[in-house]
């Protein structure tokens, strides 16, 4: 789906006449295209302007539309986009334990976890180089964020990514502005937060042909809900529009980002820890733990560039080109087991084959790449139609280890199992985990046609190739731990199709069939050999169709999907010539994944609104009917919204319904994947209010999240076996809980 944002949906003050019709407006377009094929039409409603989740007339999947206003006005600074996307149907989160946006959190779609869906920024997919999984509070903070868009569904040819698959989230940049200003924000609250924020516009610089500039920066600084667990994140923010003539414009823009956290590598707290030391235990002050604080500390760096062209090259001829580039250094040292206790004696091996002595086991870990890609558009718009191609080309390249010491004294810890190459005869080192290079080249033709055969109807068939591979070149590759150099490469070709038709200028319909396609993760080049596999790309086929409708006073949207998800990955241990044995990857079954999803937003008037919105679920295995793991079976979200002159106020709920994490096992002889353990997740809720008032300059602000205090069970990872097939075990499985109530206040300086 075509994405032409307006830059803002902040509401005016409403009148007491609010109930008076007025007329659909097309919003504003920036240039933000990510697809191709027609603009988001968001008609200027009251109830549209309220809204802090919305849609659109001209869509052609479901599709949840988040405005700036929403992100200012109820929910904390410090939330990542996760949070942001929370407010949509079908959408839970979690991993937000140490507050929000204070530790990083995963969003799952309709099911699909993170990693099956794409995530863009001004139309850029980006995500991890070993396989498309994202880091939420690392790239984009809510201040370089202007509007937020979450797709259910793999849209038109035109939107790009690896993950074409189960949905995108799709974010653009903060807008520049015609004239200047300059605002900073203070905000503190629970946990010792803090965060200084300052957001200035240049305006339109007549003396540079009407260039527009916006620059941001932002600090944060808390102790963190966990304990032991403090949190440093500094970020800054630069976006410049140049007009070049009458019929080109450069668009360039700059974001560097560093946190600094302390965090076991792979945190969670097992219930024996909970017995011991609360809900919120993560890190201790033992110098002789594993999980002392000092030991597990981590700084991520980042950075992400871009630069776009859009020029009128001929009459009905328009060429967009996107080049960008965008690195990530994750710099970790943990211990080795965060669910050992503290006071449990543990040892090390400080030469190759030695005696184990007391010490503190951990690692140091790198992950580290820089990605390099230019996406080049050609639109043709012949009247009653619109023809666009394009390709998508990428490049990374990454560098990541794993090696083993001792905490205590930094020393090697010799503790890794022999291994010999059984090409050179080399032995690697046993304090290494793995020393690897790896590199990706991706690229995607795709053209798409919009025919508008009659008033109000749009026909958008599309057809895109994919083409992605992976080369691995390591000292030491990971799990085999020797040296190894090979690749793969995966090819699909997707067709698309989608249908929208204003039945007025206030309802449209709409319709998608569509391919989706997702590549295997690196871990299938973590083999022996990789002739023992066969796996192919997983491939969906979706099926949705929805409508939309924009009143005077109510805004409306629905849809039903079916998504036929074929390939899934699995792998299991074959034995090779001589006896050793090898891990082989293979496609095997699929899942439905269906259901319904609504939402919708009523001027109540005099500054009121209400709105409500909520999805039924289901995704389980074809064959076995198993549940997927982490796919709650609803969603529902609705809140009371008050904006009147100087006043804000908000009060939001969002629930996430009952889920199962699970673990399964696959059985060669009957090609199914059995069930070995199900543990249910209970419903929880997560209640915000938020309160701002407008005093001549200066707005002061308070956001309570959680304000009911839950501190209920959000994920859980299992680990090893339980007690029996539907309970924790004690000291394996790690959970991970809503981090309570959370309150802080800001003041907002308006130069």
């Amino acid at each position: 789906m075509a994405l032409a944002l307006a830059a803002s949906y902040a509401a005016p003050a409403f009148a007491a006449d609010d109930a008076a019709a007025s007329p659909p407006v097309q919003a504003p377009a920036p240039g933000n295209d990510i697809g191709e094929g027609s603009g988001i039409l968001v008609t200027g409603t009251k109830a549209n302007e309220i809204a802090p989740v919305t849609a659109s007339l001209q869509e052609t999947q479901p599709a949840s539309i988040i405005s700036r206003s929403f992100i200012e006005d109820s929910l904390p600074a410090t939330a990542d986009f996760n949070d942001i996307a929370l407010i949509s149907p079908s959408v839970s989160n979690s991993g937000g334990e140490n507050g929000v946006g204070l530790n990083e959190s995963k969003a799952t779609i309709r099911g699909f976890q993170d990693g099956e869906y794409n995530i863009t920024y001004d139309g850029v997919p980006f995500g991890d180089t070993n396989d498309p999984t994202h880091h939420s509070n690392t790239f984009f903070p809510s201040n370089t964020i202007e509007t937020e868009v979450v797709d259910r569904g793999p849209g038109n040819a035109s939107q790009l990514g690896q993950a074409t698959y189960g949905g995108n989230i799709n974010m653009f940049s903060r807008e520049t502005r015609a004239d200047p200003s300059a605002e900073m924000m203070g905000s503190f609250g629970s946990f010792d937060t803090w965060l200084l924020r300052g957001v200035a516009q240049t305006g339109a610089i007549d003396k540079l042909n009407g260039t527009e500039m916006v620059f941001s920066a932002q600090y944060v600084n808390t102790d963190g809900r966990l304990s032991f667990s403090p949190y440093r994140q500094a970020n800054i923010f630069g976006k410049a529009v140049v007009p070049i003539g009458s019929s080109v414009k450069l668009t360039l823009l700059s974001t560097y980002n560093q946190n600094h956290f302390n965090q076991p590598d792979k945190n969670g707290s097992t219930l024996q820890e909970v017995a011991l030391f609360g809900k919120f235990y993560n890190l201790n002050n033992n110098p002789t733990s594993e999980s002392y604080w000092k030991y597990n500390v981590t700084t991520k760096t980042t950075d992400f560039e871009i630069a776009k062209l859009d020029a009128d090259i001929a009459p009905y001829f328009t060429f967009t080109n996107t080049a960008y580039t965008y690195a990530y250094d994750n710099e970790t040292l943990s211990g080795n087991n965060a669910t050992t206790l503290p006071g449990t004696p543990t040892t090390v091996t400080l030469a190759p084959g030695a005696t184990p002595v007391p010490g503190v086991p951990g690692y140091t870990k790198t992950n580290k790449y820089r990605v390099w890609g230019d996406i080049p558009k050609v639109k043709y718009d012949f009247g009653f139609g619109t023809l666009t191609t394009g390709l998508w080309l990428e490049h990374s390249d990454t560098f990541r280890q794993q090696s083993d010491i001792d905490l205590l004294t930094g020393d090697p810890n010799f503790i890794e199992k022999k291994v010999t190459n059984p090409i050179t005869g080399a032995k690697t080192p046993q304090n290494i985990k793995f020393n690897q290079n790896s590199q990706g080249n991706h690229t995607e033709e795709f053209v798409e046609l919009e025919l508008r055969p009659l008033p109000g109807l749009t026909i958008t068939p599309g057809f895109k190739h994919v083409d992605f591979e992976r080369k691995i070149d390591a000292l030491y590759n990971q799990t085999t731990r020797y040296a190894e150099a090979f690749g793969h490469d995966y090819q699909a070709n997707l067709p698309f199709a989608t249908i929208n038709y204003a039945i007025t200028d206030r309802m449209s319909v709409y319709g998608q069939y569509a391919q989706g396609f997702l590549a295997p993760s690196l871990t299938v080049l973590y083999v022996a050999s990789p002739n023992n596999s066969t796996v192919k790309p997983e491939t969906t086929t979706n099926y949705q169709a929805g409508a939309v409708y924009h009143g005077s006073r109510l805004s409306l949207d629905a849809d039903v999907y079916y998504i036929d998800v074929n390939n899934k990955f699995a792998s299991e241990t074959v034995t090779l010539v001589g006896g050793a044995t090898d891990t082989a990857w293979f496609n095997e079954g699929g899942v439905i994944y269906k259901g319904v999803e609504g939402q919708a937003t009523y001027v109540l008037g005099h500054g009121f609104a209400a709105f409500i919105n909520g999805s039924l679920n289901s995704a389980r295995e074809k064959v076995t009917h198993n549940i997927v793991s982490n796919s709650p079976k609803s969603t529902a979200a609705a809140g009371i919204l008050y904006k009147s002159g100087p006043i804000k106020f908000s009060l939001i709920d969002k629930l996430v319904g009952p889920q199962y994490v699970t673990s399964e096992n696959f059985v060669p002889a009957t090609g199914l994947n059995v069930l070995t353990r199900s543990v249910r997740i209970a419903p929880y809720n997560d209640t915000i209010i938020a309160l701002s008032y407008q005093w001549n300059r200066f707005v002061f602000g308070v956001q309570v999240t959680d304000l009911f205090n839950s501190e209920k069970i959000e994920n859980i990872n299992l680990s090893g076996s339980g007690p029996s097939f539907s309970t924790l075990n004690t000291t394996g499985d790690q959970l991970y809980y809503q981090p309570g109530r959370q309150i802080t206040g800001s003041i907002t300086v308006k130069l």
